[in-house]
Protein backbone atom coordinates (compact mmCIF):
# COMPACT_ATOMS: atom_id res chain seq x y z
CA UNK A 1 0.00 0.00 0.00
CA UNK A 2 1.39 3.39 -1.00
CA UNK A 3 1.24 6.20 1.53
CA UNK A 4 -0.79 9.25 0.53
CA UNK A 5 1.31 12.29 -0.38
CA UNK A 6 1.88 14.79 2.41
CA UNK A 7 0.04 18.09 2.44
CA UNK A 8 3.33 19.86 1.68
CA UNK A 9 3.86 17.63 -1.36
CA UNK A 10 0.31 18.36 -2.56
CA UNK A 11 0.93 22.10 -2.19
CA UNK A 12 4.19 21.72 -4.13
CA UNK A 13 2.25 19.93 -6.87
CA UNK A 14 -0.43 22.65 -6.97
CA UNK A 15 2.23 25.34 -7.37
CA UNK A 16 3.91 23.36 -10.16
CA UNK A 17 0.67 22.60 -12.00
CA UNK A 18 -0.33 26.28 -12.06
CA UNK A 19 2.93 27.11 -13.87
CA UNK A 20 2.10 30.82 -14.12
CA UNK A 21 1.97 33.96 -11.97
CA UNK A 22 -0.52 32.28 -9.63
CA UNK A 23 1.91 29.49 -8.80
CA UNK A 24 4.72 32.00 -8.32
CA UNK A 25 2.51 34.11 -6.05
CA UNK A 26 1.33 31.14 -4.00
CA UNK A 27 4.94 29.98 -3.60
CA UNK A 28 6.08 33.47 -2.53
CA UNK A 29 3.30 33.83 0.04
CA UNK A 30 3.91 30.29 1.32
CA UNK A 31 7.58 31.17 1.87
CA UNK A 32 6.57 34.31 3.82
CA UNK A 33 4.17 32.25 5.96
CA UNK A 34 6.95 29.78 6.76
CA UNK A 35 9.40 32.60 7.56
CA UNK A 36 6.94 34.27 9.91
CA UNK A 37 5.87 31.05 11.65
CA UNK A 38 8.53 28.34 11.20
CA UNK A 39 6.44 25.71 13.03
CA UNK A 40 3.37 26.28 10.85
CA UNK A 41 1.54 23.10 9.83
CA UNK A 42 0.62 22.70 6.18
CA UNK A 43 -2.66 20.94 5.50
CA UNK A 44 -4.68 20.02 2.41
CA UNK A 45 -8.42 20.37 2.99
CA UNK A 46 -11.73 20.65 1.23
CA UNK A 47 -10.70 18.70 -1.87
CA UNK A 48 -7.65 20.74 -2.70
CA UNK A 49 -7.18 23.89 -0.64
CA UNK A 50 -3.78 24.60 0.93
CA UNK A 51 -4.20 25.51 4.60
CA UNK A 52 -1.63 26.86 7.06
CA UNK A 53 -2.32 26.25 10.74
CA UNK A 54 -0.77 26.93 14.11
CA UNK A 55 -3.12 26.13 17.00
CA UNK A 56 -5.96 26.59 14.53
CA UNK A 57 -6.22 27.78 10.94
CA UNK A 58 -4.14 30.84 10.10
CA UNK A 59 -5.13 31.12 6.46
CA UNK A 60 -6.02 29.26 3.29
CA UNK A 61 -4.49 29.75 -0.14
CA UNK A 62 -6.98 29.48 -2.95
CA UNK A 63 -6.17 30.12 -6.60
CA UNK A 64 -8.65 31.50 -9.10
CA UNK A 65 -8.29 32.73 -12.67
CA UNK A 66 -7.72 36.37 -11.67
CA UNK A 67 -6.51 36.18 -8.04
CA UNK A 68 -4.64 34.23 -5.44
CA UNK A 69 -6.86 34.55 -2.35
CA UNK A 70 -5.41 34.22 1.14
CA UNK A 71 -8.33 33.95 3.55
CA UNK A 72 -7.59 34.45 7.25
CA UNK A 73 -10.00 32.42 9.37
CA UNK A 74 -10.09 35.03 12.16
CA UNK A 75 -8.95 38.02 10.13
CA UNK A 76 -11.65 40.34 11.45
CA UNK A 77 -9.99 40.17 14.88
CA UNK A 78 -6.55 41.15 13.55
CA UNK A 79 -5.09 44.62 13.36
CA UNK A 80 -4.20 45.44 9.75
CA UNK A 81 -2.39 48.79 9.87
CA UNK A 82 -0.88 48.27 6.39
CA UNK A 83 -4.34 47.65 4.88
CA UNK A 84 -3.48 44.27 3.35
CA UNK A 85 -7.03 42.93 3.68
CA UNK A 86 -8.93 43.86 0.54
CA UNK A 87 -11.64 41.15 0.32
CA UNK A 88 -14.34 39.60 2.52
CA UNK A 89 -14.32 42.83 4.50
CA UNK A 90 -17.95 42.59 5.59
CA UNK A 91 -17.63 39.17 7.24
CA UNK A 92 -17.86 38.82 11.00
CA UNK A 93 -14.82 36.51 11.25
CA UNK A 94 -12.89 36.15 8.02
CA UNK A 95 -10.83 38.62 6.03
CA UNK A 96 -8.96 37.96 2.81
CA UNK A 97 -6.16 39.31 0.68
CA UNK A 98 -6.77 39.05 -3.06
CA UNK A 99 -3.51 39.23 -4.98
CA UNK A 100 -3.74 39.94 -8.70
CA UNK A 101 -1.09 39.46 -11.36
CA UNK A 102 1.83 41.88 -10.90
CA UNK A 103 0.79 42.66 -7.30
CA UNK A 104 2.95 41.87 -4.31
CA UNK A 105 1.77 42.62 -0.77
CA UNK A 106 4.33 44.21 1.54
CA UNK A 107 6.37 41.28 2.87
CA UNK A 108 7.05 42.76 6.30
CA UNK A 109 3.40 43.68 6.85
CA UNK A 110 2.32 40.22 5.68
CA UNK A 111 4.71 38.44 8.04
CA UNK A 112 3.41 40.64 10.89
CA UNK A 113 -0.16 39.64 10.00
CA UNK A 114 0.81 35.94 9.98
CA UNK A 115 2.44 36.27 13.40
CA UNK A 116 -0.67 37.96 14.77
CA UNK A 117 -2.89 35.22 13.32
CA UNK A 118 -0.68 32.46 14.72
Amino acid sequence: MTAAPSASALIDARIAELADWRGETLARMRALIREACPDVVEEWKWRGVPVWSHRGIICTGETYKAVVKLTFAKGAALADPAGLFNASLDGKLRRAIDIRQDESPDATAFRTLILAAA
